[in-house]
């Protein structure tokens, strides 16, 4: 499964040279997550659960300098799923040019016991889980570019 979220640049995404501030593309990613866990339907579960998906690794290209009032679509699905660790992919593209790609990234994630802190293997009904989440298919033939 493929999240798509739509993102308006507004003037406060900017920097002083009048293109998003690189610290903003990590929010748009977050808020494609998040998104990603509304429409799969567990962020209400994970929230209320004893557990927690902690991001421990983020690895960011910056492509393309999105300026004021482009609208962003931002695709999130799961590509990788190991023993203690999963990986999102997201890639950040122009809504009225999809082939422009802006940014790319891959975020490996945790999940962690909330009262101990530590990390639990990904393992049972858990992983069947995650396992559910997983792209079935190359992202190159579900997108544009």
């Amino acid at each position: 499964m493929i999240n798509t979220t739509e993102i308006r640049v507004r003037g406060y995404h900017l920097d002083l040279y009048g293109h998003v501030n690189n610290a903003r593309y990590l929010e748009f990613l977050e808020e494609g997550r998040w998104n990603f866990l509304e429409e799969v339907g567990e962020l209400e579960r994970i929230s209320q659960s004893q557990v927690g998906m902690v991001v421990v690794n983020i690895n960011i290209n910056y492509r393309y300098a999105a300026r004021m009032n482009e609208r962003l679509l931002v695709h999130t699905w799961m590509s990788e799923l190991k023993e203690r660790s999963a990986v999102m992919k997201q890639r950040i593209v122009l809504q009225d040019a999809p082939e422009t790609l802006v940014v790319d990234a891959d975020i490996t994630f945790v999940i962690v016991d909330k009262h101990s802190g530590k990390s639990q293997r990904l393992e049972g009904p858990l992983r069947d889980q995650l396992q559910g989440w997983l792209l079935e298919h190359h992202p190159h033939t579900l997108l544009p570019c």
